[in-house]
């Protein structure tokens, strides 16, 4: 019986210390701890750092605005071999990571993803939303990409997937979706599981919000010009056809330029960590 993948969990936060506090409580009554949280501040001018250092979790401080950014610093430090992404609003079941990692015993499994339960909308503006917002998401998400997207409030992924693909995620725009960049990333032969039994309670307040659900739609649709025709399910549907599915594969080279990239990150990074000052990932390597 093989042993169960280490697992860092990254959150990506700004101002948002009652709704963090309640995220990595929920994080810490899980029945299978994760290995390492990683909490990525993104500006944060309220107590959100405190609540982090307070939990336990390691801080990072991302100065460049977007949670693209804010999530691929957190990505690119994250240890473990399974990386977990939520959001500092995301409140998690005690079986969550016990639930999600046991999907990663099959090697063709790439990620795992479920859906978000809109909270503090009272019963029917919950059901409303999770028809023509939740639902909706995966239905056409999936269509488009011939297999389900990730949702970023609730998701894992092998770390090997994100050293793959964390040269062509656009982290430097903060009009674009991250998680639906980075499944349009992913190689189609890889496998993503949609458990719709994996379910995180997310905050109502993002669709109560006329405003923000314009801007989420803008930047659906700019997500999916920058992307270009990796964005188009034609391609991907006859990848998966001829190729089947298959495992991510191992990436060993490392480039100088990758190496440069990861060291002016690390040079502007504000680190504080639990363990040991000296103990820091490796660069991340790019695909041969």
């Amino acid at each position: 019986m093989q042993s169960p993948p280490t697992v860092s969990v990254v959150i990506p936060v700004l101002d948002d210390a009652e709704q963090l506090a309640a995220c990595l409580a929920s994080l810490a009554a899980q029945t299978r701890q994760p290995d390492e949280v990683v909490v990525v501040d993104n500006g944060s001018s309220d107590g959100s750092v405190e609540v982090a250092l307070a939990a336990g979790a390691t801080v990072l401080h991302e100065p460049q605005r977007g949670i693209g950014a804010a999530a691929g610093h957190g990505y690119d430090a994250a240890r473990g071999a399974v990386i977990a992404r939520v959001d500092s609003d995301s409140e998690l079941p005690p079986d969550w990571l016990a639930r999600a990692t046991r999907w990663f015993d099959d090697p063709l499994v790439t990620a795992v993803t479920g859906p978000g339960r809109f909270r503090g909308l009272g019963p029917i503006a919950g059901l409303f939303w999770d028809v023509a917002y939740m639902r909706a998401y995966f239905f056409l998400m999936t269509g488009a990409l011939a297999r389900p997207p990730l949702f970023g409030s609730n998701m894992l992924m092998r770390r090997s997937a994100w050293l793959a693909v964390r040269h062509r995620v656009h982290r430097d725009d903060a009009m674009v979706h991250d998680d639906v960049d980075l499944s349009i990333q992913f190689d189609p032969t890889w496998r993503t599981v949609l458990d719709t039994g994996l379910v995180a309670s997310v905050s109502g307040a993002p669709v109560r919000d006329a405003s923000g659900l314009v801007v989420r739609t803008e930047k659906a649709l700019r997500t999916m010009w920058r992307s270009g025709m990796r964005a188009f399910s034609p391609a991907r549907i006859m990848r998966r056809v001829l190729i089947g599915t298959r495992p991510v594969p191992v990436v060993r080279r490392v480039e100088h330029a990758d190496r440069t990239d990861r060291a002016d990150r690390t040079d502007r990074a504000d680190r504080t960590d639990r363990a040991d000052p000296t103990d820091r990932p490796a660069p991340a390597p790019v695909p041969q």
